[in-house]
């Protein structure tokens, strides 16, 4: 999921991350070829993967990391082509410096459990109305409910979680009404996004993500759900939201809840993602590299007219799926 804004002046928990593996890897700490996975790096910093994801995206955009085959990122430079060393992180010698140590247990608690409730909270909202028991939030993370007001209070306005007559908070369900209401914003507000954003991306990280596409489309339907989702971040995050316009920003992310549909799709049903959404990214991305930012733009809303069908129709096949047996005991089913 995508990092939210910390305190004024204050690193962000992906910019921490990011600083120390380049430093450790420009000192060959981390040697070239070695594996880098989010999950070891989130335990190493005690953090949710989401700041970790967005430090290696851009790792990767320096030309320090890079993507193969297998899971996670090599070190090192493409064409470098070192062997995989899979290695756990915490064994190679990771320099993990005391102002960096203090910086992290320093963050306020909310910042430290973000990531993990709302991913939680999303992956569950499709399947139906939960009620979120404040207390028991508190209880599996640890902390006060002081905290998890905070964090609730800050998945509200991302538009994830509400408040009901009697004060409780809810989330779900994600019905066909509220997914053509989201695609409606997302048809209004990312071609334009993504047309003024043109300018400001890269030439690199565009052909990176182009040859990620590329290489989904030969390897298909054997794509895993990881790499889709990142397929859809690389456009819907990396390029849409670098529009130099935050309050615009904001409001195309608290639109993107759809997303987790796709996810959802895969994780509890096993199919694979319909490949002409492959073939309509790498058109955008395609206009993008040719310099032509109107027809990205066009071929964006094509896009999203495309994706809104296959949307409500994985919310059909979801609503006959049982309640997974992940929802965290914090959620508790309830009915309008």
């Amino acid at each position: 999921m995508t990092e939210r804004p910390l305190a004024r002046n204050a690193p962000r928990l992906y910019e921490i991350v990011h600083d120390v593996l380049r430093q450790n890897i420009r000192a060959r700490s981390l040697p070239p070829g070695l594996v880098l996975l989010e999950g070891p790096i989130a335990e190493v910093f005690e953090i949710s993967r989401a700041p970790v994801q967005r430090a290696l995206q851009m790792l990767e955009t320096e030309g320090l990391v890079h993507r193969f085959d297998g899971r996670g990122y090599l070190v090192g430079a493409r064409h470098g082509k070192p062997a995989p060393i899979r290695s756990d992180i915490r064994e190679v010698g990771l320099d993990l410096p005391s102002e960096v140590q203090s910086a992290l247990q320093s963050r306020s608690a909310w910042e430290r459990i973000y990531g993990e409730v709302e991913r939680e909270i999303a992956s569950c909202m499709a399947f139906g109305r939960y009620r979120i028991v404040e207390a028991a939030v508190a209880d599996r993370f640890g902390v006060s409910r002081t905290v998890i007001r905070d964090v609730l209070g800050r998945l509200q306005e991302r538009g994830l979680v509400e408040k009901d007559q009697a004060s409780h908070w809810v989330v779900g369900p994600l019905t066909a009404k509220t997914m053509r209401e989201l695609y409606e914003i997302r048809r209004l507000l990312e071609p334009p996004a993504l047309r003024s954003a043109a300018a400001r991306l890269e030439h690199a990280p565009l052909e990176r993500m182009l040859e990620r596409i590329l290489a989904a489309e030969e390897a298909y339907p054997r794509v895993s759900t990881e790499l889709m989702l990142e397929l859809e971040e690389d456009l819907h995050v990396g390029c849409v939201l670098a529009v130099d316009n935050p309050r615009l920003a904001t409001f195309i992310q608290r639109s993107q809840l759809p997303l987790v549909v796709s996810h959802l799709f895969h994780r509890y049903l096993g199919i694979p993602e319909d490949s002409r959404m492959l073939t309509e990214h790498r058109l955008v991305f395609e206009h993008l590299l040719q310099g032509a930012p109107d027809a990205a733009a066009a071929a964006l809303a094509a896009h999203l007219d495309a994706a809104l069908t296959r949307a409500l129709g994985r919310l059909k096949a979801l609503a006959v799926v049982p309640e997974p047996d992940v929802v965290p005991p914090y959620l508790v089913a309830t009915a309008w």
